[in-house]
């Protein structure tokens, strides 16, 4: 099993997947006159200023019942944030070389402006739902393309990808970090880690995004003044780190020739199983915002990348590589723990503690936050609270399964099912990234004249009968 399921996603993802989301990410890069360039500044001035929900709940553009800006916000960064900024850079590390970060990094930087497309996209086409906004590809497939049977199709991979095969992953990590540190039964942490999950996902959307919100700033920036710490211990090899992961990236040295492909092939993979640009699953969190202009949103989601690959990720690889035993044969999150205790110095393993507990609420945030992209696509299929029961259920299973279970079987089952979801995403968003393209030009527009930007549905008239959330009244 575990040798089919490799050889499928290595023919997917080394090559159809990365192959896709350079040339969309570069396209719309280009097209947006990179808007994740320019208007970096708008994107902190709205992240500041979203702590509560837009004023368009009163003024009537969005309806009621959204979350904020800012909860919307940490429940995508909540799903980002987790095993692919812990041990996913480990893995990228240690397969392809120190290069595999630069090659991470340009996956952010360009595909940072495929975050702000399906996220505006999201934002344009979400509906009304049950207490709060629902949105996501399946939705914008359906409104902007007419095509249910792709819809459904989207609906059903990123139910498998998020809500059974990437959850299986982060109690999987969790219990391998937990397995080092404390030689906890992965049986053990199976049932505590699906007890938790069950208490939290039972509570709905508004207990994930609160949960999340509290949770995720804390643990981000506490990892960020660990890697800050480790780093300024080992600042006489932060050149000879930045020079080593240069070289490697384009094979300049013989050590580092054979290790280009390898080193572009992990920096990508592993970067988009981390920041998720392009690949349609933080747009059904971006859709749960109450903002006046769906360009608000694709701003804050695009920064959200940045958050993920330019902060977090860059911590994990720099500690990893100031520790100089990347190549000593240790992968996943135990290579991450060990790297902090080398790092940190005295023989003590106190950075294999901070990583395991960091890893624990990291991995937890995301499996809720996975949970809940799988819910949006299945009330998408069929709007049912015993089917929602089913569901909930089936993702306490899989955490459970996940934390048993072999490593490479399940990183080969996520990659496949990664790669089919984004590849249907990226064909979507090629056809409907015009409208994303046509808001931008209004909101920039708006700001020009010193206005708060307000979409209404008037704006674009064909779409009007298909974007509810947006009605002129």
């Amino acid at each position: 099993m575990e040798k089919l399921v490799g050889t499928i996603s290595g023919i997917l993802t080394d090559y159809v997947m990365v192959i896709a989301l350079l040339s969309i990410a570069v396209y719309f890069t280009i097209v947006t006159k990179g808007v994740q360039f320019r208007m970096i500044g708008e994107m902190f001035k709205l992240l500041l200023s979203s702590g509560k929900k837009s004023n368009a709940d009163s003024n009537g553009f969005s309806g009621n019942g959204g979350v904020s800006s800012f909860q919307a916000f940490a429940l995508s960064i909540a799903s980002r944030v987790g095993t692919g900024n812990l041990a996913g850079v480990a893995t990228a590390i240690a397969v392809g070389g120190p290069g595999a970060i630069f090659w991470m990094w340009l996956i952010a930087l360009l595909g940072a402006s495929s975050a702000f497309i399906e996220s505006t996209l999201a934002q344009l086409f979400k509906v009304r739902g049950e207490g709060s906004f629902m949105g996501g590809p399946a939705y914008y497939i359906e409104k902007g393309l007419h095509k249910r049977w792709w819809a459904v199709t989207f609906a059903v991979l990123i139910t498998l990808t998020f809500g059974f095969a990437f959850n299986t992953v982060q109690s999987n990590t969790i219990a391998a970090a937990f397995m080092e540190c404390y030689s906890a039964p992965r049986e053990l942490m199976g049932i505590i880690l699906t007890v938790m999950t069950l208490v939290i996902i039972f509570g709905g959307i508004k207990s994930i995004s609160r949960f999340s919100e509290i949770v995720v700033p804390v643990m981000a920036i506490a990892y960020i003044v660990l890697a800050i710490v480790i780093i300024i211990l080992n600042i006489h090899r932060v050149p000879e780190i930045l020079c080593l992961i240069v070289e490697n990236a384009f094979g300049i040295g013989q050590a580092a020739g054979g290790m280009i492909g390898a080193a572009i092939i992990m920096g990508v993979k592993r970067g988009l199983f981390s920041n998720e640009a392009g690949e349609g699953s933080t747009p059904n969190a971006a859709a749960t915002a109450s903002v006046s202009h769906p360009v608000k949103q694709g701003l804050i989601q695009s920064l959200g990348v940045y958050t993920d690959t330019l902060l977090i990720c860059t911590a994990t690889a720099f500690i990893i590589l100031c520790s100089g035993i990347f190549a000593d044969g240790h992968d996943g999150i135990v290579l991450t723990q060990k790297a902090i205790d080398a790092g940190l110095g005295g023989g003590h393993n106190y950075g294999s503690i901070f990583v395991s507990i960091a890893i624990f609420f990291f991995a937890f945030t995301s499996i809720v936050a996975n949970y809940y992209y799988g819910e949006t696509n299945i009330r998408f299929i069929k709007n049912s609270d015993f089917v929602i029961k089913i569901y909930r259920l089936l993702v306490g299973a899989m955490v459970y399964l996940g934390a048993v279970c072999s490593l490479d079987l399940v990183w080969g089952f996520a990659d496949i099912t990664m790669a089919l979801m984004t590849l249907c995403n990226i064909a979507a968003i090629s056809l409907l990234g015009k409208y994303a393209i046509l808001l931008l030009k209004d909101y920039v527009r708006q700001r020009k004249e010193g206005k708060d930007p307000v979409y209404h549905s008037s704006t674009i008239p064909s779409l009007s009968s298909e974007t509810e959330c947006w009605d002129d009244k």
